[in-house]
C-alpha cells in the first residue's frame, strides 16, 4: 500500500538583504566615512568646485539613488573601479566584528538568503567576510550583477573622444533594480521578505510586490510589512520565518520495504 500527499507550498522561499546600515548598525560610522570619500573623490578627481560638493553629493543621492549614478548621469566619466577604491578603499572595517549572533539567526533559517546591496563586489565580500558571514548567503547581488554594461558610448571626433550620452547606473531605490534582482536571483517577490533600513528602497519594494521590513526602526514606516530595531531581532518579531517550509509533515509508506520516508 502507498499513501503519497503533496507538500504544501511554502510562504516564503527567499530572504532578501540589504547589507550596509542593515547587517550593522548606522552607528559604527562607515556610511559618514564612505560620504567624506566620496566627496573628496568629486573634490580631488573631478575636480568639482569644493563648496558645491556637500550639497551635490547629497543631492545626487536623493535624485538617482546614489551619488555615483548622479554624477554619471550629468556626463562624469570615470573608472567605475578607480571610483568603488576610493571610495572604499579607507573605510574604517576594523569596526566590523564578527557578528555570531547574527551569524547563527542566519543559519538557522531555512529560506534561501541573499544580499541585494548598491555597493561592489569587493566592499559586499569584505563586509561580509569581517562579520563572518561569508557563507550565510548563497548569493550576492550587487553594483557589478546589476550593470552588466558600463562602457561609456563614445563617439570618435578627430582625435577627440566625447560621450554621445551619460551612462545609467542601474541601483536602488529604482524598480528597475528589484526587477533585474528578481531575474537574477530567479526569485518570486510575493514568496520573498526584503530586509533594508532605506525607506526609500523598502517603499519601492513593496511597489514591487515583495513583503518588507524596515530595519533600524521602532515603528513601520510606508510600505513596510515588520519594523526591527536590530537585525537581531529577527526571530521574535517575524516567528514565521522558522516555520516548516512545508505546512504539515507529509508521510510516505510503500508496502514493499520497511522504510518510512518524510517530505518536510
Amino acid at each position: 500500500m502507498e499513501i503519497l500527499a503533496s507538500p504544501a507550498t511554502p510562504k516564503y522561499e527567499c530572504l532578501l538583504f540589504d547589507m550596509d546600515d542593515t547587517l550593522y548598525p548606522m552607528s559604527l560610522g562607515l556610511n559618514s566615512s564612505c560620504r567624506k570619500n566620496i566627496e573628496e573623490f568629486m573634490l580631488t578627481y573631478l575636480k568639482i568646485d569644493e563648496c558645491q560638493v556637500p550639497d551635490m553629493c547629497l543631492d545626487l543621492y536623493r535624485e538617482h539613488g546614489t551619488t555615483m549614478a548622479g554624477l554619471k548621469a550629468l556626463g562624469y566619466e570615470f573608472d567605475n573601479d578607480a571610483f568603488h577604491g576610493f571610495v572604499h578603499g579607507t573605510l574604517p572595517y576594523h569596526l566590523l566584528k564578527p557578528d555570531l549572533v547574527l551569524r547563527n539567526l542566519l543559519l538557522s533559517m531555512p529560506q534561501r538568503k541573499i544580499i541585494f546591496t548598491n555597493a561592489d563586489q569587493a566592499h559586499a565580500a569584505q563586509v561580509l567576510r569581517r562579520m563572518c558571514l561569508e557563507d550565510c548567503f548563497q548569493g550576492v547581488i550587487c553594483f557589478e550583477t546589476l550593470n552588466t554594461d558600463q562602457q561609456p558610448n563614445l563617439v570618435e571626433n578627430h582625435h577627440a573622444r566625447i560621450i554621445s550620452s551619460p551612462t545609467r547606473i542601474v541601483c536602488k531605490p529604482a524598480l528597475e533594480s528589484f526587477q533585474t534582482a528578481t531575474i537574477i536571483a530567479n526569485l518570486d517577490p510575493k514568496k520573498t521578505i526584503f530586509f533594508d533600513d532605506s525607506v526609500r528602497n523598502i517603499a519601492t519594494a513593496k511597489a514591487a510586490g515583495f513583503h518588507t521590513v524596515i530595519v533600524g526602526r521602532s515603528s513601520v514606516v510606508a510600505g513596510a510589512d515588520h519594523a526591527l530595531n536590530s537585525i537581531h531581532n529577527m526571530r521574535e518579531a517575524l516567528p514565521q520565518v522558522w516555520e516548516d517550509v512545508y505546512e504539515g509533515e507529509q508521510l510516505l509508506v510503500q508496502s514493499t520495504a520497511v522504510e518510512t520516508v518524510v517530505n518536510a
